[in-house]
């Protein structure tokens, strides 16, 4: 058996994942309109860096990483995709109810992967719980029409995202300086 030797993937993928949705989140909660910083940071950076990440994952033996990153890759490139396919004459606009139903669905998922997390570390349980948290609001908020739920979900997103960023800030710092500065509180298995 051969030893690895290759990088750590995860802070490429919890930072694509991470920035991006606290950019979303931000505009979700009203400080600016969507726009092309957010689709293209979408698209490449929460999606396409993120499908990579997830790739790597597998290779490393990775299963929730790879599941994670790949499958929340794929979200922000289907999102992405729903908000642009109508400017491009390749659909019309999705419905309200599609749309709640697509968040729905990933919060349902996202609740698995809660599961999943519960001997990892405690920053990574919050961040999913947080991310589960934020498409429950989203699907509340295309259901009802009440603008008050994305507004919630921008807020409660930009804490999803932090715990991403600070889970990946964590493990290049402590790779790079060889000590923990930002502690994970991991879970004892």
């Amino acid at each position: 058996m051969s030893n690895d030797t290759t990088a750590n993937p995860a802070p490429l993928g919890l930072m694509g994942f991470g920035l991006t949705t606290i950019m979303l989140s931000l505009s979700n909660a009203g400080y600016f309109a969507l726009g092309a910083a957010i689709l293209t940071m979408g698209l490449f950076f929460g999606g396409i860096a993120q499908i990579i990440a997830g790739l790597m994952e597998w290779k490393k033996g990775n299963t929730l990483g790879m599941t994670i990153f790949c499958s929340f890759g794929f979200f922000w490139v289907v999102v992405i995709t729903t908000i642009l396919a109508p400017k491009f004459g390749l659909a019309g606009p999705e419905s309200a109810q599609a749309m709640a139903w697509l968040f729905f669905l990933w919060g349902i998922f996202t609740v698995y992967l809660i599961l999943a997390t519960l001997r990892t570390n405690r920053a990574m349980q919050v961040t999913v719980t947080a991310l589960a948290l934020v498409l429950f609001l989203l699907a509340a908020a295309h259901w009802s029409g009440d603008g008050n739920y994305a507004t919630i979900a921008g807020y409660v997103g930009i804490i999803a995202g932090a715990g991403a960023v600070y889970m990946a800030a964590s493990q290049v710092l402590k790779e790079t300086l060889g000590k923990d500065v930002l502690p994970l509180f991991v879970v004892n298995k």
